[in-house]
């Protein structure tokens, strides 16, 4: 883990995380609810690699309206990430605050790629195989569980191995959520297939079931390593963990009709319940 010994740019750099912040309120309601109970210090942290990771979906998801123009933008997106993570500065508010934490606790190319690689993919395949689609989650979300674990307790959790696997166990388990959450809109409207082996215009009850299992095994993997986070941070994974179960479990119950139109959602006053499920069980916790 690298510290810095004093940040030049420190107004700047405070700017920067509550843009990240403003960011991640925006687009992920759940997320957000989560990361309230992490410890102040990482906060931020974990802020910055979202907005940072949003701003790579965004070039991909059609803010762009143009697949070349979006794999040049992704490419620069790519070389100004590693330019700011190598000098410790970037105009861009998202960029510098992600290098500014990716300096600060070892996050580097071997998690940076893999992300941009997925991203790419996005432009080229419209049909996964398994193998492309293990490769594309291992870059879309474990790579963002590992960044996010190093950031807990002030650092160096992302060295142990056992940890690092529930964090990739459950960054995977939260993209394939997202897959049957979202398979209207990807299929449909984006034209994407991240369901090897089901046709996602045509879901069966089987399929929704056996997609939701496969979620449950990655979720028991991440859950048997929250226990070992210290302090707040723990509070914040468990609350995230149970906000994405809830939300599996209500797809696997609701069957495929009401997955494919894309109705499944958790109720605010739920998730308000499931945050202050955790919040009570880590009460004293520092």
């Amino acid at each position: 883990m690298t510290r810095p010994a004093s940040d030049p740019h420190g107004e700047f750099t405070t700017a920067a995380r509550r843009c990240c912040e403003v960011v991640l309120r925006r687009y992920s309601t759940s997320f957000a609810l989560a990361c309230r109970l992490l410890a102040p210090a990482t906060r931020p942290h974990v802020a910055a690699i979202y907005a940072w990771a949003r701003v790579g979906d965004e070039v991909v998801d059609g803010a762009m309206g143009d697949a070349a123009a979006a794999r040049e933008l992704l490419a620069e997106t790519r070389q100004r990430t590693h330019r700011a993570i190598a000098r410790g500065f970037d105009p861009d508010p998202v960029t510098h605050a992600f290098a500014d934490t990716a300096r600060r606790f070892g996050i580097d190319a071997r998690l940076v790629d893999p992300f941009y690689d997925s991203m790419e993919a996005d432009l080229d395949v419209r049909t996964h195989t398994e193998e492309s689609l293990r490769r594309y989650i291992h870059g879309s979300a474990e790579v963002i569980g590992e960044m996010c674990l190093r950031t807990f307790a002030g650092g160096g959790l992302g060295d142990d191995p056992v940890r690092a696997a529930g964090a990739r166990a459950m960054g995977s388990a939260f993209q394939k959520v997202n897959f049957l959450r979202d398979v209207r809109e990807d299929f449909h409207e984006l034209g994407r297939d991240y369901l090897p082996g089901r046709d996602p215009a045509a879901l069966t009850d089987r399929d929704v079931a056996e997609l939701a299992d496969d979620v449950n095994a990655e979720l028991r993997t991440a859950r048997a390593t929250i226990d070992g986070i210290p302090g707040r941070d723990r509070l914040a994974v468990l609350a995230a963990h149970d906000l994405f179960a809830e939300l599996n479990r209500r797809l696997r119950a609701a069957g495929a009709a009401e997955v494919s139109a894309g109705r499944v959602r958790v109720p605010d006053t739920v998730k308000a319940k499931i945050i202050a499920r955790a919040a009570l069980a880590g009460r004293g916790v520092r």
